[in-house]
């Protein structure tokens, strides 16, 4: 068995390791013959849980494996962003867009055996509002009642939320047993296709088929999630058929995965957004002059070139999600004029430190020190480990650049809140954003975050050198795997492995 190293991932930001290349197919392969219902299907993932509570410990990680096929709310939401039925076979929003009202399906059961009742509804939403404590609560905050009557469920709101559905399919909709005893670090009981089986820590991660779950059975009998942080470990592990699918995929690779025609390589959108953040709070950084002359700097476009997948990026919100607008006028790559920013600012001959996490590919950095350097900024690296890059730029904000991979979907609510570590504060930004929550149409809204993302933008709040893609490289045999998205959310009840 091929040794590994493990890397926790314990903050809200989940990083995942991907150096793209070779821009192939979006859609997974179809394999010659059907799906075996006896199936173990073996899926490559980089970032390994420190434990499963999905309430209280932030981190994608949790979210990618554990929402939709352990875990599910009222409704969910499809990777292309849709919200979809899920333990609600339907629901009704009243014209003053404050009473949500939702029919619970009957017939439900948790992994534990005990009937879904309407109070481990009104239980769980009710808890995961008041519990500040845990992850995403305050997307909550506007729910004034949960009630039942019957089968029916009905959201009380202070104020239109446009958001509310959107945090329904996450987290903060997810429903668990009342007075559940179980231990959620170690254990899961929820109502999906799939139940916790095992978990190796360090290793792997196995999910068995729910033979008593409500909906479409999933089609493979085993999913395992095998931790494997490095990529040519990864590589290794799919040529040697310890793996069906590789995600996270080092793109380059391409030639030797598909060589023998067992693999092939798949791309698809996401909303992965490469973030060089600014810590605004001192030094050069607290001139505007000097974060833009950083972004005007950076060639983009060298960036995409270089990973070979994914697209320009000049905002804080990526194509998939509401409120996108390219904004590539902003920040165009212009180096003399960052040149004359930097003396305007007096900063001609400024030495900054990037703090990276040291997992993700060396080009990154490479690119970053040779852009800087050709303005007259010298960039200083500090690969650091990522609990030490949680531990320092997360929780502590002690940095001056930083880059990280955000996964999450509609996470614009960062760029509102000055104690996160993007250490970003505009009013003006806080109250559009309010504004687009509170928009009763879905256009409304989306017209609300574009103006408040590109204030973010104009503000030179961030640079985002670039929207990542999902690369993930799928066995020949294997259907039904995402190709969209997967690095925040991971449903795997269509996944299958056939025997040709």
């Amino acid at each position: 068995m091929h040794r590994r190293t493990p890397l926790a991932l314990t903050a809200l930001v989940a990083a995942a390791v991907l150096s793209l290349s070779a821009c192939t197919a979006s859609t997974t392969p179809t394999p010659t013959g059907s799906p075996d219902a006896d199936s173990s299907v073996v899926v490559r993932l980089a970032l390994e849980p420190t434990n499963l509570d999905i309430r209280q410990t932030s981190g994608s990680a949790l979210d990618q494996i554990l929402i939709d096929n352990l875990y599910q709310g009222l409704v969910a939401r499809t990777p292309e962003q849709e919200i979809v039925p899920a333990l609600a076979s339907d629901w009704t929003v009243s014209d003053d867009r404050l009473t949500y009202t939702f029919t619970l399906r009957e017939g439900v059961t948790f992994h534990d055996g005990q009937p879904l009742t309407p109070e481990d509804v009104v239980s769980s939403l009710t808890q995961h509002r008041d519990n500040a404590g845990w992850v995403d609560a305050a997307t909550l905050a506007n729910v004034t009642g949960v009630t039942a009557d019957g089968q029916k469920i009905t959201l009380t709101l202070s104020q239109p939320d446009s958001q509310l559905l959107w945090n329904l399919s996450g987290r903060a909709g997810i429903i668990l047993k009342e007075g559940d005893s179980v231990d959620y670090q170690t254990a899961a009981n929820g109502t999906g296709p799939f139940t916790l089986e095992r978990w190796t820590r360090g290793d792997n991660i196995t999910f068995a088929r729910n033979p008593a779950y409500w909906g479409t059975p999933a089609k493979a009998a085993e999913v395992v999630f095998d931790y494997i942080p490095d990529n040519q470990a990864a590589l290794n592990a799919a040529l040697a058929g310890e793996v069906d699918v590789v995600t996270g995929f080092d793109a380059n690779l391409k030639t030797q995965i598909e060589a023998n025609g067992d693999f092939s390589l798949v791309v698809g959108d996401s909303t992965d957004k490469g973030t060089l953040a600014f810590n605004q709070t001192s030094g050069p950084l607290a001139d505007k002059r000097v974060r833009q002359a950083i972004r005007q700097a950076i060639d983009h476009d060298a960036f995409v070139e270089a990973l070979g997948a994914g697209k320009t990026m000049y905002g804080p919100i990526p194509s998939l999600d509401p409120g996108y607008e390219d904004l590539s006028e902003v920040a165009p790559y212009d180096p003399d004029a960052a040149k004359k920013l930097l003396a305007d600012a007096g900063a001609s001959d400024t030495t900054l430190t990037l703090t990276i996490p040291s997992f993700y590919p060396a080009t990154i950095s490479q690119l970053l020190v040779s852009d800087l350097n050709a303005v007259g900024i010298t960039l200083k690296v500090d690969s650091v480990d990522f609990p030490t890059w949680l531990n320092d730029v997360y929780m502590n904000h002690d940095y001056e650049l930083s880059f990280v991979l955000h996964t999450e979907a509609r996470d614009f609510i960062n760029w509102t809140n000055p104690q996160y570590y993007f250490t970003y504060d505009n009013p003006q930004v806080t109250e559009l954003y309010a504004q687009a929550r509170a928009a009763t149409t879905d256009e409304a809204a989306a017209e609300l975050l574009a103006q408040a993302a590109r204030i973010v933008s104009d503000d030179a709040g961030a640079d985002w050198l670039y929207n990542g893609a999902s690369v993930v490289a799928v066995g020949t045999n294997v259907s039904g795997f995402p190709s969209v998205n997967v690095n925040e959310r991971l449903n795997v009840t269509e996944l299958g492995k056939s025997d040709g």
